[in-house]
């Protein structure tokens, strides 16, 4: 293993502005799609240029899609202090402390907090008041109970009966708006629904799991009827995916943990594929999360999961399920390009992204794709050969 590969330095690039999708292409299935052909000699890349739409002629009959259905929440609220000065909160996570740790602030949990992000949040300070605001609805008053240390954001006091994403969606849908991430600079009506996957079920992330953004209705019948099976998992996206990495020695890198949901039905899907020969493939990092956090609980084998999970894929890390990838262009130094990296290897990665750039591609949430088929995945990094 390289040495650089563990060092946060070596996964910058240079990415210009204008390479940052504003808009999604339309529709989903027309963004272009970087295809990662076989491992070569050497760490040039070799690549092939298509649509997304081509991915159905790029799996086979018997593969096994996994994908994400987190729903995101029109997390983002504008509010007012008493002052008039105005605030934006974003909604994360029910609040709870970690265990182990004295309670934020002197809080005591209860129903109806929830961790937020604010701006400016140095403004914010316990027993605080905020009203929500939004057009044709009433003022929604709500009180600042403290702060969270770990994450910096500010505990705030929801309505009791707002105990979990699917109670407080409604809330939500009245007054705040989809969170799209700061790097989108133009807002549109359509967000609502183009920032959402087409089999988004399960209310709580506050991004979008981003790859899945291309399957277009057509797409998936195109995919289904090549024989090749869904099944979902659960991964809300929250805090983690934003908080950059700032650990220059890779080695030492804890990332925030995130809820995950493993159904039966998933476990019995890969087991099923494994057996007729099929290919597991991850759409989109969450899905590899999913998969190999929960995976790596249960000493390399999938079974069911619901709860909490923590997990680091950086190069030199083993798959235990993942076989292929379909994926979005990622941020500098964030943690997704070190996961990507580890089935392909850094330096190829990269090749690959400065070819990207010298083509055009867009790039994060909104832009186009790449496709990592099995073949291409280092053998050091590939799942071993198994059935059943």
């Amino acid at each position: 293993m390289d040495p650089a590969d563990l060092r946060l330095s070596s996964y910058d690039f240079d990415l210009p502005e204008a390479r940052i999708a504003q808009r999604p292409a339309e529709p989903r299935h027309a963004a272009r799609l970087l295809v990662v052909d076989p491992v070569g000699t050497g760490p040039m890349p070799h690549s092939r240029h298509l649509s997304v739409w081509e991915l159905q002629q790029l799996l086979q009959p018997g593969d096994l899609l996994v994908v994400n259905d987190t729903r995101v929440l029109r997390a983002r609220l504008e509010a007012r202090r008493p002052s008039g000065g105005a605030v934006e909160l974003l909604v994360l996570e029910p609040w709870q402390p970690l265990p182990g740790s004295s309670a934020a602030d002197g809080v005591a949990p209860a129903p109806g907090q929830w961790l937020c992000l604010a701006k400016p949040a140095k403004k914010l300070r316990p027993g605080d008041w905020l009203e929500v605001v939004a057009d044709g609805q009433p003022p929604l008053p709500l009180q600042v109970l403290g702060s969270d240390p770990e994450t910096g954001g500010r505990i705030v006091q929801f309505p009791p009966e707002c105990t979990d994403a699917a109670a407080l969606e409604p809330l939500l849908v009245r007054y705040g708006a989809i969170p799209l991430p700061p790097y989108i600079h133009e807002h549109d009506a359509s967000d609502n629904d183009r920032y959402q996957t087409r089999y988004a079920s399960r209310p709580g992330a506050v991004a979008a799991p981003t790859a899945g953004l291309h399957l277009s209705d057509e797409l998936l019948a195109a995919i289904r009827a090549r024989g090749v099976e869904l099944a979902t998992t659960t991964l809300h996206v929250g805090l983690g995916t934003f908080r950059p990495v700032e650990t220059e020695d890779l080695s030492q890198l804890q990332l925030h943990s995130e809820w995950v949901e493993v159904s039966p039905q998933l476990v019995a899907a890969v087991a099923a594929c494994r057996e007729r020969g099929g290919r597991v493939i991850a759409i989109g990092t969450t899905s590899v999360r999913s998969l190999e956090a929960v995976a790596q609980l249960h000493g390399g084998e999938l079974h069911p999961h619901t709860g909490p999970v923590n997990l680091v894929i950086q190069p030199g890390y083993r798959f235990a399920v993942v076989q292929g990838l379909l994926t979005n262009f990622h941020l500098p130094k964030s943690s997704l390009l070190l996961l990507v990296s580890a089935l392909i290897g850094r330096e190829r990665l990269l090749a690959l992204y400065a070819e990207a750039i010298e083509r055009q591609y867009r790039f994060f949430s909104y832009g186009d794709a790449m496709w990592i088929p099995p073949q291409a995945v280092l053998s050091s990094a590939a799942p071993p050969s198994r059935t059943g």
